[in-house]
């Protein structure tokens, strides 16, 4: 085998749903291990998740042409693997190069790739920025290169070192002449006195107005404002002969001074991966789809208690049984009852989906984003309540990969967890509703013709009202408040 045919290109792989760059979080190897086929190589944020790519072959890492953080485009060589390490040590080329030289990602697949800016590093193309020709942009055009100029070499042979500074004629030494005077620079005002000798005063045009109405020299004074400025009161006091306190002179300036909002005290985020893919999907939903939401406010104490009791079964021990369970038994039952909620809009047509990718809404260290349980519709309570505990475990580790963010047909946001009571939550785009689940509190309630303190919770649905009307939306809600009200009944009636 050759040296060549031995060392084969990693590309990044398309892993799925359209994406066209990742960038790389980690490396999982280093130039000179040996890997096995199928091992994981490399852990890579797509706009969706964390995924590990493993190896397409065995054998030896002979390169990586891209470091940490950088945003590579799908199909860019990201490592190259020596095939048969075992062959020993690869032969030279024809052209004198060693033949463990790796081929070099091309010109057009370098272009694509973007490297993270580091912190505290300036975007290109802002003011202070790096930009064409190794130019720093400011404010109108570009800067003065930071490059060393370079000339074309003139014709007759003249030497390089000729064409970049000629050499000055020779002349007699002349006599030493005196440095010719430099005017002192006049420093700037200290906060609290020592005016300026030859410059300008700081003043406001009013005060400048009320000098010149009183016949005071501004220059003959020392200013008690911020950075030395005059004030009204200095003027004042010059006029009528009153010295100024001597106490404001010893106030330093940082108390009076004003703040500042300047670009260091700001902080400057890329936009990518999660958080980049929430924008352009939030953004195009809500100004596709129609929104409208609905709020029901709900007595859950019989729920809370029918829990406890789920808990106390020797089954169910070893089970998380939480509140946000009920609440996605409740919504496909009630999806049943209203198919049409479970719905997209397809321009000419509403395609009415018979199976339910449950989406949950998991707020994690790289952003929001929704997995979804598979025809969760199909799913036993106890098979339902192990599905959501995979789900949230796996997205909080970050390894919730792309295809189980794909396909949701209807979501849950569990508001709640944060004690927020609703929301209008924002539909994922290909989906006609979402439910807000708030939190539950104990507050006073009617019951049974009393007010008795008693679990309460409020649900905001917002819907497309190109599919769902106010009747539909409402109904659908409704019969969730009312399995999540008495559960027992709900099932009992509707099953």
């Amino acid at each position: 085998m050759s040296g060549m045919s031995r060392i084969k290109e990693f590309n990044l792989p398309d892993l799925g749903e359209g994406l066209t760059e990742g960038e790389i979080l980690a490396w999982l190897v280093k130039v000179g291990d040996v890997i096995e086929l199928n091992q994981p190589i490399v852990e890579v944020e797509t706009a969706k998740a964390a995924v590990e790519i493993p190896a397409k072959w065995a054998g030896q890492v002979q390169a990586i042409f891209h470091p940490e953080g950088t945003t590579v485009e799908v199909g860019t060589p990201i490592i190259a693997i020596d095939t048969d390490p075992g062959a020993g040590p690869i032969e030279e080329s024809t052209t004198g190069a060693p033949a463990s030289a790796l081929p070099t990602p091309s010109a057009a697949s370098l272009a694509a790739v973007e490297v993270a800016p580091t912190e505290g590093a300036v975007e290109p193309g802002l003011i202070g920025g790096p930009a064409p020709g190794g130019r720093t942009a400011v404010l109108v055009g570009y800067g003065p290169r930071t490059t060393a100029a370079k000339r074309r070499p003139r014709k007759g042979g003249v030497p390089a070192q000729a064409t970049t500074a000629p050499a000055a004629p020779v002349q007699p030494t002349p006599a030493p002449v005196a440095p010719a005077p430099v005017a002192p620079v006049s420093p700037a005002p200290a906060v609290n006195g020592n005016r300026r000798t030859g410059g300008l005063v700081l003043a406001k045009p009013p005060v400048r107005k009320l000098a010149k109405d009183l016949g005071v020299d501004l220059a003959t004074l020392t200013g008690s404002g911020p950075l030395g400025s005059i004030t009204r009161e200095d003027v004042q006091r010059a006029a009528s002969g009153t010295p100024a306190a001597a106490e404001p002179l010893t106030v330093a300036a940082p108390v009076t001074a004003a703040a500042s909002f300047g670009a260091d005290r700001e902080q400057r985020i890329p936009v990518k991966g999660v958080r980049k893919l929430t924008a352009e999907n939030m953004s195009r939903s809500a100004f596709t789809a129609p929104h409208v939401t609905e709020f029901l406010t709900v007595d859950v104490t019989r729920a809370m208690k029918a829990l406890d009791r789920l808990r106390e079964r020797r089954e169910w021990r070893d089970v998380r049984v939480s509140p946000l369970l009920l609440v996605a038994k409740a919504v496909l039952l009630a999806v049943k009852r209203h198919p049409m909620v479970n719905s997209t809009w397809a321009g000419d047509e509403i395609v009415v989906k018979d199976y339910v990718n449950l989406g949950i809404a998991a707020a994690t260290e790289r952003g929001l984003i929704v997995p979804n349980i598979k025809d969760a519709g199909r799913l036993s309570l106890r098979e339902l309540a192990d599905a959501m505990t995979d789900l949230v475990q796996t997205a909080k580790a970050g390894k919730t990969s792309p295809a189980d963010m794909s396909g949701g047909t209807l979501t849950i946001t569990n508001v709640g967890v944060f004690g927020v009571d609703t929301g209008t939550p924002i539909l994922p785009p290909g989906e006609s509703a979402i439910l807000a689940f708030g939190a539950v509190r104990e507050m006073p309630w009617v019951h049974k013709g009393k007010v008795k303190p008693r679990q309460v919770t409020t649900l905001g649905l917002s819907f497309d009202h190109r599919i769902i009307d106010g009747e539909l939306g409402s109904k659908f809600l409704r019969d969730i408040g009312d399995f999540l009200a008495d559960p027992e009944a709900a099932l009992l009636a509707w099953t």
